[in-house]
């Protein structure tokens, strides 16, 4: 009998005199969304600029950023490098580059599939969560990619940013966002009040020009995670940039793809790194290259077997030296 009471004791020691569990209980059983989920961008290793070639789009972010009741949301094409531009961000804070005011501010991304659904302890939505936790935090840049998710369904726009009005009117925090052109106008248009907070930087597809930086200097970055080496001058580099750039241009591209620069040229070095890989070399020659051209699924047939002439002509030099290499 005293073991019973003991027991309806404890599970009553949470509930007030109204029959309310109390708020401070709550509190403390919730799950910290920024701790579970987040990812600091601040603390993230750059090997290189990850924004090479948009000095535009960060000036034009960090000047929305600076203005006081706004926060940003980037609208561009899938594959052009949204997330990139934010990375850009963080590593300019990182180098102290950017204005004053935003030196001290910490960049978290949040998947949208972390703030959907309920918490399964307290019972409360996973974004009332995030709003009560932010009020803890000053200096702070909320990343939410994919935004539109949050936006609610059959038509009803989800209160987005009047949910979030407490901590940006604090002006210490502020929320960038991403989504497709396509769904900006689907599904965030309709939202008058997002559409006055967040104001929109158009993120185009890069030039011919800026993809070839963008794949150079994004090189240092594939080989420090693949621990393989691209062992080739500058020039035969900028070479190699400049035909993965053209063959996969525009009009060259799968059109149900979908994909973009510099998604789509990436994604081509990417994979003449992993044949280096499988075969357990710590070089990528131009033989690698070739195999992935060859490989790809992202550019028509026609093109890849008009272009693999061109490519053995552009780097018979190289060819050859990769396979006297192999055969020793």
């Amino acid at each position: 009998m005293n073991e019973e009471i003991t027991r309806l004791t404890k599970m009553n020691q949470n509930i007030n005199s109204n029959g309310e569990q109390n708020t401070y209980d709550i509190k403390s059983k919730r799950i910290s969304i920024l701790d579970t989920y987040g990812e600091n961008f601040i603390k993230k290793e750059f090997i290189t600029n990850p924004a090479i070639g948009r000095e535009k789009e960060l000036k034009e972010l960090m000047l929305i950023l600076l203005t006081p009741d706004k926060s940003a949301i980037l609208t561009g094409k899938p594959g052009v490098g949204k997330t990139s531009i934010v990375e850009g961000l963080a590593y300019l804070i990182q180098k102290r580059q950017v204005p004053n005011q935003l030196l001290n501010y910490q960049i978290i991304k949040v998947n949208t599939s972390a703030l959907l659904g309920i918490d399964p302890v307290t019972g409360e939505s996973k974004i009332q969560n995030l709003i009560e936790e932010l009020k803890n935090y000053e200096h702070l840049i909320l990343f939410i990619d994919e935004i539109h998710t949050l936006m609610g369904s059959k038509g009803e726009a989800l209160d987005f940013a009047n949910m979030f009005k407490p901590g940006l009117d604090r002006g210490d925090i502020k929320v960038i966002g991403a989504t497709t052109t396509e769904e900006y106008e689907r599904y965030i248009l309709r939202d008058k009040a997002f559409v006055r907070r967040f104001q929109k930087v158009i993120v185009e597809e890069p030039t011919r020009e800026q993809n070839i930086q963008i794949c150079l200097g994004t090189l240092p970055k594939i080989e420090k995670r693949t621990g393989a080496e691209m062992m080739y001058s500058n020039f035969v580099k900028q070479t190699m940039m400049e035909f993965l750039t053209d063959i996969t241009s525009e009009y060259k591209r799968v059109y149900e793809i979908g994909s973009r620069y510099p998604d789509v040229t990436l994604t081509l070095i990417q994979d003449a790194f992993s044949y280096a890989m499988f075969d357990n070399r710590k070089y990528v020659n131009v033989l690698d290259f070739r195999k992935a051209i060859e490989n790809c699924k992202n550019i028509y047939p026609d093109v890849i077997t008009k272009s693999l002439p061109i490519f053995d002509e552009t780097f018979r030099g190289e060819i050859e030296d990769a396979r006297l290499n192999m055969i020793n």
